[in-house]
């Protein structure tokens, strides 16, 4: 568990009062957008059902604090677990990409969360019951998540939210029409959709990771082995050949070691020009014998993989990135702007980052091998982190947004509207939120996704990330609630498997928590609305 606890402590002994300050400043920077937000949030409403408005943004603050301990502390586990960031630093990144993610593409999967689980158009449903099914959904989905974090597995938070809605409008659906019409509200042929998701969103992230992270390991990291062993014994035999040449000279005369001396000086000073005077031309066995050894080391191509491969990885990473951020995300700015066009600006991006990753491994040439392999999946991975950091935002927060702003369309509007804008100063609350729960509670989701599945490297946790990051906006781009939690679980056991490193004794836990997400939270739920109905209706 080093390498993850290295990155969630990396500060050493001097971290406590510096994580107590942190901790200090999100607990008042949480209190103080939530006082703000109900009291903003009041004249919104124009101060209807005041008792539900509060209720209702304690619960969907409470949501989003567990989505940010749960799926955002199971996005950036590979991040913090290679060591690739701290967790201070994956606060930032999340901060930025996760609401941003959230403002530019969470429309689809919000519409989807608020209106395609359930029909409750078959009930002469009150405005009102409607705010409480999605009150209920919220707290129980928080809760089911909080108890899951709390023991380290990540699970769904699309699962706990669908679960929720499904538990309170049976138990709506049962209160006043009956079993049977209360089970026909459900949408179940959308609830089968989800469902097939689920099983295909680990098996595909699993499948793309572990064929991106198998070219990574053969084309990179294994000829990078077998190059660092030849330079090794190279380095080792010109060591010897060095031992051997100091024994020779001390057994010449002291005239010939003057000599001998003389043609060293002229020697190193051509020698020094590198290849511009041939071996042929230099007049000591030492120095032929190191330009021999130089040699062999230039025909190892140590660096080829590091100035190849990972440049041309780099631009295909960035062409997905960019292109999940054009055909999805910015989609709803309307930029007017062809296929073509966007194909080109992928290609433009892409260029510059094959660009500036070739020009950074040219830098790194002098250093060790191992070393520079690292920095170079280090940089990558804060890329592939950002990206997913926004595919996840475009999704899961969306689970704590989309009940809450029906909910206040309800009390604003007094009627269940199908499609809302959602209010920046909400987004923002909830931002904070979100970050909030990744710093509280999150860091057990992450010694289990960082650390305790497989052993994460910056290269392997780039190739789950990257994975993961598109099958998630493809997904999104779709309007499916699916699951990003099982997609990077996924990525991750992939890259287990490349390894044969995968700890398939702690996937039973997480399976089973997985399999009872949706009924837990809807037994939860459907606890809730009752309660709710009895002490606020």
């Amino acid at each position: 568990m080093a390498a993850v606890d290295q990155g969630i402590q990396s500060e050493g002994a001097t971290s406590g009062a510096g994580d107590r300050r942190i901790s200090l400043f999100f607990a008042g920077l949480l209190v103080c957008f939530g006082a703000y937000f109900i009291y903003w949030g009041l004249g919104y409403t124009g101060h209807h059902q005041v008792a539900v408005f509060v209720l209702a943004t304690i619960f969907g603050l409470f949501m989003a604090f567990n989505i940010g301990g749960n799926d955002v502390a199971n996005s950036f586990g590979t991040s913090v677990g290679a060591g690739t960031l701290t967790m201070k630093q994956a606060l930032v990144v999340a901060a930025i990409f996760e609401v941003s993610g959230a403002m530019l593409a969470g429309g689809n999967v919000t519409d989807t969360i608020r209106s395609g689980i359930v029909d409750l158009t078959a009930l002469p449903i009150q405005p009102i019951q409607f705010a409480y099914i999605m009150m209920s959904a919220l707290v129980a989905a928080a809760l089911w998540l909080l108890f899951a974090t709390r023991r380290g597995y990540p699970v769904s938070t699309t699962h706990s939210i669908v679960g929720g809605i499904i538990g309170s409008s049976i138990t709506l659906g049962i209160m006043t029409a009956g079993t049977d019409a209360a089970l026909h509200l459900v949408q179940w042929r959308e609830v089968g959709r989800i469902a097939i998701s689920w099983v295909l969103s680990p098996l595909l992230g699993g499948i793309l990771s572990y064929t991106v992270y198998s070219y990574i390991k053969h084309r990179i990291l294994d000829y990078n082995d077998r190059a660092q062993a030849q330079l090794d014994a190279i380095r080792e035999e010109r060591g010897e050949a060095k031992r051997r040449h100091k024994r020779a000279f001390e057994t010449l005369s002291e005239i010939q070691r003057i000599a001998y001396a003389g043609a060293l000086a002229r020697d190193a000073f051509d020698d020094h020009d590198g290849d511009a005077v041939a071996a042929d031309d230099l007049e000591t066995d030492y120095y032929r014998d190191m330009r021999a050894f130089r040699e062999r080391q230039a025909r190892v191509g140590a660096h080829r993989a590091l100035e190849v491969e990972v440049p041309m990885i780099a631009a295909i990473g960035a062409m997905i990135i960019t292109g999940m951020i054009l055909f999805k995300s910015l989609e709803s700015l309307h930029l007017g702007l062809s296929t073509l066009q966007n194909l080109l600006i992928m290609l433009m991006v892409a260029a510059a980052v094959w660009m500036a990753t070739f020009i950074v491994a040219k830098t790194l040439k002098t250093g060790p091998l191992g070393q520079s392999t690292f920095v170079l999946f280090s940089w990558l991975q804060v890329f592939t982190a950002s990206g997913f950091a926004f595919s996840h935002g475009s999704n899961d927060i969306a689970n704590a947004i989309g009940p809450f702003i029906a909910i206040l369309d309800v009390l604003r509007d007094g009627a269940i509207e199908g499609q809302a804008p959602i209010p920046p100063v909400a987004m923002l609350s909830f931002g904070v939120a979100l970050i909030a729960g990744l710093w509280f509670i999150g860091r057990d989701v992450i010694r289990t996704v960082g650390h305790n599945l497989t052993k994460i490297h910056p290269a392997s946790g780039f190739s789950a990330e990257l994975s993961a990051a598109a099958m998630v906006m493809v997904a999104s781009a779709l309007g499916l609630p699916v699951s990003s939690t099982h997609i990077l679980i996924g990525a991750v056991l992939g890259i287990g498997l490349v390894n044969r490193r995968t700890n398939w004794g702690l996937m039973k836990p997480i399976a089973l928590a997985w399999v009872i997400t949706l009924p837990a939270a809807a037994i939860l739920s459907a606890m809730a609305f009752i309660v709710l109905s009895q002490v606020l209706g």
